[in-house]
């Protein structure tokens, strides 16, 4: 049986390598782009290759972990203490731990145990249903207090938000919490995260090896013009001026492209009159010969720098990683209307780089090696009131064409440990439909 997957994203390469290891099918996927990964790819920036946006795996990533595992990466996850930072008022403070938890002056042991129930509060809520209903500013303030608010969450979700979050519910911070807040080893009490040696570029390149070493393939710079289902069974994709017939055809890159692609017969779409708001980010990534910050993440508490928040990544990430040059993340989280779409790199980079100074005086452009600005226009839905009910609900009638993509993750955030997992919970009736599939065509 050949399977084609459109899209070579995380998603469709995690998809690939579950089909053609578990099944006797192979799988030929698709890809538009020059690189594999889509959000999670990588990028040379001179003198090593890193992941173009920024990630880490946490003790909670369980799924993404077995995942790794079992392509024969586990010796390659690196565990590093993460060290986490706030920024108001021009001063930096320390929240990386149990004890400097308890004396981050900027709450009162009142509100620190107010914080601490929210925390518990919502790592320990499965009812995201009544969340969506909530607007995340007044669930946090009734929880935890307005300073707790002010001074806490609100600088966390203008860190990931920017002035989006005064649009979405109680499940944005909901799902964060339950991902991030568990990220504390209960033995140190200190936070931990990994990356894999080489990053993500690690991961696909095994993806691929792995793939070819069962006879199946991903084809990059490959444009999809056509997908329509053939007469005889099965399906037939056109791409880079040829045709090619597949028994089964998984897409797993947005609709919206599906739409400009698919026949219209091989599917159906709900759609919610209100739109759905997508969020993305501009991100400025500076390579210096020395470090800008001690923090693995700094939330921002105020509005004086044109970035959202600061991911220090060689804080985490070993300097032999990156030739022993430090590597630092400035992203701006913008909705699809900001005027920052519009703005050269160079603009970017002046604007950004004139936060950096502001908030590190001591900062000298004499130090950079080199400056990248990554742009990525649909990182992820944004979780508005009764998010669920908006999203578009899609329907596959003919038995040989499937959807999996991130449009699907309603309670979730977009993560790499939520794509493994909605991949695994699609395997199990996909890898029945391809069981019984000979004995439909003989039935034929």
């Amino acid at each position: 049986m050949k399977i084609a997957i459109v899209g070579g994203g995380f998603m469709g390469l995690v998809l690939a390598h579950k089909i053609s290891t578990t099944t006797n099918a192979t799988v030929k996927v698709i890809e538009r782009d020059s690189l594999p990964g889509g959000l999670s790819t990588y990028h040379n920036y001179g003198d090593f290759t890193w992941d173009k946006f920024y990630h880490a795996i946490t003790p909670t990533d369980t799924d993404l972990i077995d995942f790794l595992t079992e392509i024969g990466l586990e010796e390659q996850i690196q565990w590093r203490r993460s060290l986490t930072g706030f920024y108001e008022n021009k001063k930096f403070h320390s929240v990386s731990s149990s004890l400097e938890f308890l004396l981050f002056p900027l709450l009162g042991p009142i509100d620190k145990m107010r914080l601490g129930y929210t925390i518990l509060k919502g790592s320990r809520t499965d009812d995201w249903k009544s969340l969506e209903k909530i607007h995340v500013t007044d669930w946090l303030i009734k929880l935890g207090g307005k300073k707790t608010y002010d001074k806490f969450w609100g600088p966390m979700l203008h860190a990931k938000l920017g002035e989006n979050h005064k649009k979405v519910s109680a499940v944005f911070i909901w799902t964060y919490i339950k991902r991030l807040f568990k990220a504390r080893s209960s033995a140190s009490k200190k936070e931990h995260m990994a990356y894999v040696n080489g990053g993500y570029k690690t991961i696909f390149d095994r993806l691929e090896e792995n793939l070819k070493q069962k006879g199946s393939d991903l084809l990059l710079d490959s444009k999809v013009e056509n997908i329509s289902p053939d007469p005889s069974g099965g399906m037939n994709i056109s791409y880079n001026g040829a045709t090619e017939h597949f028994d089964k055809v998984v897409f797993t890159s947005p609709l919206n492209v599906m739409e400009k692609v698919t026949a219209p017969e091989l599917y159906n779409i709900s759609k919610s009159n209100k739109p759905i708001d997508y969020l993305g980010v501009v991100c400025l990534i500076l390579v210096t010969k020395k470090p800008i910050t001690p923090f693995y993440v700094l939330n921002i508490g105020d509005n004086d720098t044109p970035f959202t928040g600061v991911i220090g990544m060689s804080s985490l990430v070993d300097l032999e990683e990156t030739a022993n040059q430090h590597i630092t993340y400035f992203p701006k989280y913008v909705g699809q209307d900001n005027e920052l779409w519009s703005k050269s790199d160079e603009e970017i980079t002046a604007d950004f780089l004139k936060g950096v100074k502001y908030l590190y005086p001591e900062f000298d452009e004499a130090d950079m090696i080199s400056s990248h600005v990554h742009r990525a226009f649909k990182v992820q839905p944004m979780q508005v009131l009764n998010y669920s009910e908006i999203v578009p609900k899609v329907n596959t009638p003919h038995p040989d064409f499937y959807v999996l993509n991130t449009s699907q993750f309603v309670s979730e955030s977009v993560n790499n440990n939520s794509v493994v997992t909605h991949v695994e919970k699609f395997m199990k009736s996909f890898k029945t439909d391809i069981e019984s599939y000979p004995e439909k065509s003989i039935a034929q």
